[in-house]
């Protein structure tokens, strides 16, 4: 009789551990296990200017010998360009968009672009948000989708994604805008 108390005991507790390892499980495989928190959604305009005197995006290095053009494997650019609530440059400016962007596809039509959102005014004043993710050349049309890896002050601790989008193109300006919609969840 002790020998089958035994087993139903091990019965017992396997079964518990499988039902623990189940329900353990079903928490990883729901969205909201990793970052439950209030869920976040704005948009901004990035206000872009790719020449002239007052270029926000500027080569600063590339392969010896080669041009440094968007589509070039190895050019590196940095950007420092601000942005706003609406399209239109005289719209109040909310903030900063400061980073990289790497040619680092050999046929020209990936970039790995690390940036950061620095917030200078509105209800995120002085909270940053950090992005990384695989881009496409300046040249394309598409929507742009990257990563929220983290962020500062209020975007502490939280996850997301951003698109991106160029919605208005001045090139005898060297001027666009691009439209930022951004969804985080505070982790």
């Amino acid at each position: 009789m002790a020998k089958g108390s035994a087993l139903t005991s091990i019965q017992i507790s396997l079964l518990l551990l499988v039902a623990i390892f189940v329900c353990s499980e079903a928490n990883h495989r729901d969205r909201d296990y990793c970052c439950g928190g209030k869920e976040t959604k704005f948009t901004v305009y990035l206000q872009l200017f790719s020449g002239g005197p007052n270029a926000t995006t500027v080569a600063v290095a590339g392969a010896p010998g080669r041009p440094r053009t968007p589509t070039e494997f190895g050019t590196i650019y940095v950007n420092d360009s601000p942005f706003t609530e609406r399209i239109s440059i005289n719209s109040p400016t909310v903030g900063r968009s400061q980073g990289l962007y790497v040619a680092s596809s050999r046929d020209g039509v990936y970039s790995f672009d690390p940036f950061s959102f620095i917030f200078t005014g509105g209800q995120y004043n002085g909270s940053t948000l950090e992005f990384q993710g695989l881009g496409y050349s300046l040249q394309n049309t598409t929507v742009t989708e990257f990563s929220v890896v983290s962020g500062t002050k209020i975007f502490r601790y939280v996850r997301g994604y951003a698109t991106f989008l160029a919605v208005l193109e001045i090139p005898a300006r060297n001027y666009t805008v691009t439209m930022a919609n951004v969804t985080i969840r505070q982790c």
